[in-house]
């Protein structure tokens, strides 16, 4: 079996956990609770074959450094960086956030995901995707579970490559 770390990170407010959750639990809560420091599990995928098991980490809001100790990065993988559709101040530093977070995970694969998409309509999605400074590689919603196994599985497929 192959073992790979992926953080969840990004604002506070995003979904992290309510990602974290879905991918693990299928469950989805409308209560808003901070994750305070961080909460790990884990999942087991077969992805071609292969089984991977998958420590997901869902590390309390915001990427700089001087609110999440880098230690955390050490280590991972992976990372899925969260942004709310409905928030363009989650998305604003995007790019600076992505160039930390290469810094430290050194050639791990980064997954831009657009979170909230149950709530804008699919013109506002195209609409704001112009807006955001990078390319989104999954746009999800994970209170209807849209996309949300998917990112999961196509990261782990090429975390498995």
């Amino acid at each position: 079996m192959i073992s790979k770390k992926v953080i969840l990170t990004g604002s506070f407010g995003v979904g992290k956990t309510s990602l974290f959750n879905q991918f693990i639990y299928s469950k989805f809560s409308d209560r808003y609770l901070t994750t305070i420091g961080v909460k790990v599990n884990k999942k087991t995928l077969e992805i071609g074959g292969k089984e991977l098991s998958m420590l997901l980490w869902d590390i309390a809001g915001e990427v700089a450094q001087d609110k999440v100790p880098t230690s955390y990065f050490l280590g991972a993988s992976g990372v899925i960086y969260v942004c709310d559709l409905t928030r363009p101040s989650t998305y604003k530093n995007l790019d600076k956030d992505i160039e930390y977070l290469k810094g430290i995970i050194n050639g791990g694969i980064i997954k831009i995901v657009a979170n909230k998409s149950d709530l804008v309509s699919a013109e506002d999605i195209e609409r704001i995707k112009s807006e955001i400074p990078l390319p989104i590689d999954t746009i999800t919603s994970a209170k209807t579970g849209d996309n949300v196994n998917d990112l999961f599985h196509a990261l782990g497929a090429e975390l498995i490559d």
